[in-house]
């Protein structure tokens, strides 16, 4: 999708079109989550911090983040690719790889496939899509990001490595900053350059990567579209406006945290048997802990518990924590895991009030219903979600 978070926010201002518009918080640490194509021209990008963006677009619009928002919408896409081809891989909240060869007799050539799509995407959910079609993933994606925004782009197979070596090294998948400049030390700057490189130079200064990237210049990318994806795992974080040392202030969020993941969860029809917990601290260090439970989990009260457990575990800090996170591991379909039972009522009650809040936000919206103590809390959202939508294209 295009700017997804972005688009999804103008359906209910369509004043804004044409504007520049960011998502995200406007205060602390924030970081973009997305900005539309009109932001960008001023150098606005995802990630960037919500000041440095705010200084590039001073009269760019700042709308918060409405999460909820974005998974309805990006279930409604998945339904849609799901009704063109039953081969769809979901790559994040607003993307995927659609395997159309078997749609063709049905809906005609794979260009008619992808105009089917863009007008279907547009007519049906009120935003824009950007479309790729090559007999691979990889240039497949080339092409949709090279058509952006609201384009559509087809790559012939015979034509792939012609395309592909007018590109610049950076195109390929797994050539980052510090990738990039490797490469540029050895002379290397297109993807001509790479396919021109004989493969034992690339191995010898990128390991097993190397190889990869020869290959991928060559357009060779054998991968089908995989329709299954297990997710691994399914978590939140935060990253606070001022480093604290206040127990209170990590435990308050750590509740936020535990319910957010346990609603992702259930949602989800998953229940998880490893708990883990990440604290980042103020000089950017990073530690995680983890514990393995006898059961899944899927109610925020036993994430809670579990990860304050940890928390305490760690002893006096070191230092202040800029950072602090949880995740859920080991994940499975709620019909197969293993239940815990217990004689005391009690235990389940915490898990039946979420269930009931669930629905109620199902039907009203989002942050109907939080825990008491969360209503002292003042924190904002400033980083996108370890395991949450993208949303940047």
């Amino acid at each position: 999708m295009d700017a997804f978070f972005v688009a999804v926010e103008l359906r209910h201002r369509p004043e804004l079109h044409g504007k520049a518009v960011i998502v995200g918080f406007p205060e602390g640490r924030s970081v973009v989550l997305s900005a539309s194509y009109e932001a960008r021209a001023f150098g606005v990008r995802s990630a960037m911090p919500m000041a440095t963006a705010m200084r590039m677009a001073p009269a760019a619009v700042v709308i918060e983040p409405r999460h909820d928002q974005y998974r309805k919408v990006s279930a409604g896409l998945m339904a849609l690719f799901n009704s063109i081809t039953d081969k769809v891989e979901p790559l994040s909240v607003d993307e995927a790889f659609l395997d159309v060869s078997g749609a063709i007799r049905r809906l005609g050539a794979p260009l008619e496939i992808g105009a089917l799509v863009r007008r279907r995407v547009e007519a049906e959910l009120g935003i824009t899509a950007s479309v790729g079609i090559a007999a691979s993933k990889f240039v497949a994606k080339i092409a949709s990001t090279r058509c952006k925004p609201n384009g559509m782009m087809l790559i012939e197979k015979d034509r792939t490595v012609e395309y592909l070596h007018t590109l610049p090294v950076q195109a390929l998948w797994g050539v980052g900053a510090k990738t990039l400049e490797v490469l540029q030390r050895l002379g290397i700057f297109t993807v001509a350059d790479v396919a021109a490189t004989p493969v034992t130079v690339l191995t010898k200064t990128l390991g097993a990567s190397g190889r990869a990237l020869h290959e991928l210049s060559w357009g060779i990318d054998p991968r089908p579209v995989t329709v299954v994806r297990v997710e691994k795992s399914i978590g939140a974080e935060e990253t606070f406006a001022v480093d604290t040392f206040d127990d209170e202030v990590l435990t308050r969020e750590l509740l936020r945290l535990s319910h957010r993941v346990a609603g992702r969860l259930r949602e989800a029809q998953l229940a998880g048997r490893t708990l883990a917990l990440k604290i980042k601290y103020s000089d950017f260090s990073t530690i995680s802990r983890s514990k393995s439970m006898a059961a899944g989990m899927d109610s925020a009260g036993q994430i809670y518990a579990g990860a304050v457990g940890l928390l305490r575990a760690l002893g006096a800090r070191p230092q202040s924590v800029r950072l602090i996170g949880v995740r859920i591991e080991a994940l499975e379909s709620i019909d197969s895991a293993p239940l815990q039972f217990t004689l005391d009522r009690r235990d389940d009650n915490g898990r039946s009030a979420e269930v009931v809040g669930d629905a109620i936000a199902a039907k009203f919206g989002a942050a109907k219903i939080v825990p008491a103590r969360l209503l002292r809390s003042t924190s904002k959202h400033v980083e996108p979600d370890a395991g949450g939508p993208s949303g940047n294209g």
